[in-house]
């Protein structure tokens, strides 16, 4: 498995010869928000042979970027969200509900819950917000957007690397819709992956709002570190720069 983190959900992950990328949003400005952090080359997206959507958000399906795709790219998708994008052009979207699993390649793409919003403003299509387990000769977990919530010690039996949420794009985060550095660690305990990485950070923020960003935006991955160290200590935390690959060594 290979994991880069390119930003905000956006991950590309190589598991068993598939490559996957996460909520595609690599834009330098998506309606309000602005990137904070250089632009991902394009080449980051070559060679994808699957996107999996966790839900509708602006923020989290950014159709100019999933634009720089083809458009017989596998699109994985929560249940409701496949005849909206089909009407935007893509011909190859499964949809999953709760609970239903497809497959890539052979890699397998589960969904499980998340406890987060999931409509596409301001009138698009409404579908449930969701998580996402692949496996394959290893498992990964990818939270999308969510809040905290018990059922996550049952995503999977064994889990190598879990993806948490961290952060946000603004000054606060509702508390039952998304995970701070505490809350992904209380999230990291239930989960029990073997290696945790910090998404959902310092990517992007309000135009206009630069002044009120005083804390460093890389921040939220250290105090992850700290807070897993006392709730989850079976669990490593491998913050890594946007662009950079991580660490799987």
């Amino acid at each position: 498995m290979r994991i880069d983190y390119l930003g905000h959900a956006s991950v590309r992950i190589d598991l068993d010869g598939i490559r996957f990328l996460t909520d595609p949003a690599l834009e330098p400005r998506m309606g309000p928000l602005r990137r904070l952090v250089a632009p991902i080359e394009a080449r980051a997206l070559e060679g994808v042979d699957a996107v999996v959507v966790s839900h509708l958000h602006l923020d989290h399906l950014d159709l100019a970027t999933l634009r720089r795709l083809p458009e017989d790219v596998q699109l994985v998708v929560p249940r409701g969200a496949g005849a909206w994008l089909r009407n935007q052009g893509w011909t190859s979207v499964v949809e999953l509900g709760l609970g239903e699993r497809t497959e890539v390649g052979g890699v397998g793409v589960r969904a499980v819950a998340a406890r987060h919003g999931g409509y596409r403003p301001p009138r698009g299509p409404r579908a449930a917000a969701l998580g996402y387990v692949l496996e394959g000769r290893q498992t990964l977990y990818f939270a999308g957007d969510t809040g905290l919530y018990a059922g996550m010690r049952e995503v999977a039996p064994e889990v190598d690397v879990a993806l948490l949420p961290v952060g946000g794009w603004g000054p606060t985060i509702p508390k039952t819709t998304h995970l701070d550095p505490v809350r992904a660690a209380h999230a990291a305990a239930l989960v029990r992956p073997r290696i945790v990485v910090p998404i959902h950070w310092g990517t992007y923020w309000p135009a206009g709002l630069h002044r009120r960003l005083r804390a460093d935006p890389a921040d939220a991955p250290r105090r992850l570190v700290h807070a897993a160290a006392e709730l989850a200590p079976d669990s490593e935390v491998r913050p890594v720069a946007i662009g950079e690959p991580v660490d799987l060594a």
